[in-house]
């Protein structure tokens, strides 16, 4: 049986919306924000992104796991490019020092040295805002999108039936991987498997999880078979499908889907004339 992520009705702002506009309006938000690096205009996406994320629902102990991984990526490679400035080459020539630490030790010679300046500074904060609005907004798609309504849904964006009904497999693969191994590995402590003495070096480590890869990728195989039969036999794809339930957009949907069209646009326009580029405030330099 195909699992589905955590989702439940919340009767949220989020979740009023047709899950057709959401999803336009989430692709404009990212597209509009890629346009940009200056921090002044990330800042209106981060907020933006941030009053979605308060009205969506979302309790802090249902997407915890979620937000702890992305939000550790996030931070690990802002934090990279503040320490490195990698990627942040092309925007400027020159850096204006703010501190700089020497380490009391050398490595065969080289002292290590950590350079704070002003332009990497910035670079990292505009980082962490693009990103974190990214993400947020992204992060929200599978507790407020109704796992029933997956495959209407990318049907009702234009796609072939093939097409929806594939991203709606798609977007349970992860929680029904994740609930088989969980059973697997459940499975083979019962029977003495003892994950935490795993021990060796790689080779010898990936051997040892044999026990948990082999049966979970074989019972992965199965299913997606068992599902290839199921729709075969109910001559998926030979004429046109029809969908037992229907979505209606009303305003309040040609409302969200219109602020995407508006930010988009207001968007283009910014970048076209060479706003939103790469700043520095003037407080750092």
């Amino acid at each position: 049986m195909l699992a589905s992520w955590q989702y439940r009705e919340r009767n949220s702002f989020v979740q009023s919306f047709d899950p057709r506009a959401w999803l336009i309006f989430i692709a404009m938000f990212i597209f509009s924000a890629f346009l940009f690096w200056d921090m002044r205009y990330l800042l209106f996406f981060f907020l933006t992104a941030l009053f979605f994320v308060l009205r969506s629902g979302v309790r802090w102990k249902e997407s915890k796991r979620a937000w702890l991984f992305i939000g550790g990526f996030i931070l690990f490679f802002s934090l990279l490019t503040f320490l490195t400035g990698r990627g942040s080459s092309e925007f400027f020539t020159e850096e204006h020092l703010i501190r700089e630490f020497t380490a009391k030790f050398s490595i065969l010679g080289w002292t290590p040295t950590l350079r704070v300046t002003a332009e990497k500074t910035a670079y990292a904060i505009s980082m962490l805002l693009r990103v974190f609005s990214i993400a947020a907004l992204t992060i929200l798609i599978p507790y407020t999108l109704n796992p029933a309504l997956y495959g209407i849904t990318f049907h009702g964006l234009g796609m072939p039936d093939k097409f929806a009904f594939a991203m709606d497999l798609t977007m349970r693969f992860v929680p029904t991987f994740a609930r088989d191994f969980q059973l697997t590995m459940d499975a083979q402590k019962a029977r003495g498997y003892e994950l935490e003495k795993v021990e060796g070096g790689l080779i010898a480590q990936i051997r040892k999880l044999a026990p948990l890869v082999v049966p979970v990728t074989i019972q992965a195989v199965a299913g997606s078979e068992d599902i290839i039969d199921a729709m075969d036999l109910r001559a998926f794809g030979v004429t046109k499908r029809t969908w037992i339930q229907q979505l209606q957009y009303r305003r309040r949907d040609y409302v969200l889907i219109g602020f995407g069209v508006l930010l988009m646009l207001v968007s283009i326009s910014l970048a076209m004339f060479g706003l939103g580029q790469y700043y520095v405030p003037g407080f750092l330099l």
